[in-house]
């Protein structure tokens, strides 16, 4: 694969989680990389980015923007060939979902691909969605084709009163698509990853996936942890599946980005060859009958519990295997390679 370092590329949201390693990849192939953040002066938010470009081939530029302040990504935009959009909330305990979900979330999508638009340089723009486009709960897969999510798949079940995530990134990526759908400057490939899990590159991630690691070692599930199903995904291997998107001309359309059909039980045992000597992890299934009945008081509703666990999750990653040319991590490697880090960072002190 080709990577025309020339012209700068814009990535939203670059001290998130997922766009770290984007950036890291880009500053590694020696690119110049437009990163605009709320606030260019919170060295504790970029300072992870200054040192990996310092280390690299390539130079990093920070521009305050706002994802929901028509016209803010003008200047970061300027010149950029290729515009990645990873910025969006990925939280599940919210109070008002349509402010802090789906606002963000479809409104900053309008306002990345309309300033695209506006912006001669730009050719491609890669959109950081989700499998939650093509689902809401794991029961859902039985109904897709062969009984798997592929990429002609939408999401039908989300609304804004149930998994109202998922909901966002439906509607979001509905959005890009009716905005690319209306152009012939820049073109549009869409990455859609499971569950992310892997190593963060900055010391204190905010990801949703870190809380629920830490449960997994911190006794929270020691009793036994359920076969929620979920599809996974290294946060690496979710990077260079950004970087193909970008670059390889022939890239198109939606890609399920997913290594793993999996549940929470499996993700716990997989750490214990390594930690279980020392940590309190699962090594067991919790009943269904137990969590549906539990479920609630730990923010769990019973018809989440229903649809998901000892439910399989299933998806069929073949697209971006062959068009992409992906190849993934094993879970047990993704699951120590996390975890260790964790333990580094201090998070079961």
């Amino acid at each position: 694969m080709q990577i025309d370092t020339k012209n700068p590329v814009m990535v939203t949201g670059a001290t998130g989680y997922v766009a770290g390693w984007i950036v890291k990849k880009l500053l590694d192939a020696g690119l110049t990389v437009h990163a605009p953040v709320r606030d260019p002066g919170n060295v504790a938010k970029v300072q992870h980015l200054i040192d990996i470009a310092a280390a690299s081939s390539g130079d990093i530029r920070f521009f305050q923007a706002d994802l929901l302040s028509d016209g803010s990504y003008a200047d970061a935009m300027q010149g950029c060939s290729v515009v990645f959009h990873t910025a969006s909330p990925f939280t599940l305990n919210v109070k008002d979902a349509q402010t802090e979900l789906i606002d963000p979330a479809v409104k900053g999508t309008r306002n990345v691909l309309d300033q695209a638009e506006k912006t001669s340089s730009v050719k491609r723009v890669v959109l950081t969605s989700s499998c939650a486009a093509m689902y809401t709960d794991a029961i859902d897969c039985a109904s897709a084709p062969n009984g798997a999510l592929n990429e002609d798949v939408w999401n039908t079940t989300a609304s804004l009163e149930y998994q109202p995530y998922s909901y966002s990134k439906t509607l979001a990526e509905q959005e890009a698509w009716k905005i690319a759908g209306a152009t012939t400057q820049w073109d549009l490939v869409v990455v859609n990853p499971s569950f992310v899990i892997g190593p963060a590159l900055n010391k204190a991630p905010t990801s949703e996936t870190f809380r629920l690691v830490k449960q997994l070692g911190d006794g929270n599930m020691k009793a036994g942890a359920p076969r929620f199903g979920i599809g996974a995904v290294d946060v690496r291997d979710l990077a260079e599946a950004h970087i193909a998107a970008a670059f390889m001309p022939e890239a198109n359309g939606r890609n399920i980005i997913s290594a793993q059909n999996t549940n929470l039980l499996e993700m716990g045992l997989a750490l214990q060859d390594k930690y279980g000597a020392d940590y309190p992890l699962p090594k067991r299934a919790l009943p269904k009958w137990l969590v549906w009945l539990v479920g609630p008081f730990s923010g769990i509703s019973r018809t989440t519990v229903t649809r998901n666990v000892n439910v399989e999750w299933k998806a069929d990653n073949s697209k971006g295997r062959r068009e992409l040319g992906l190849e993934y991590r094993p879970l047990k490697a993704t699951m120590e390679d996390m975890f260790d880090q964790m333990i580094k960072d201090g998070v079961f002190q």
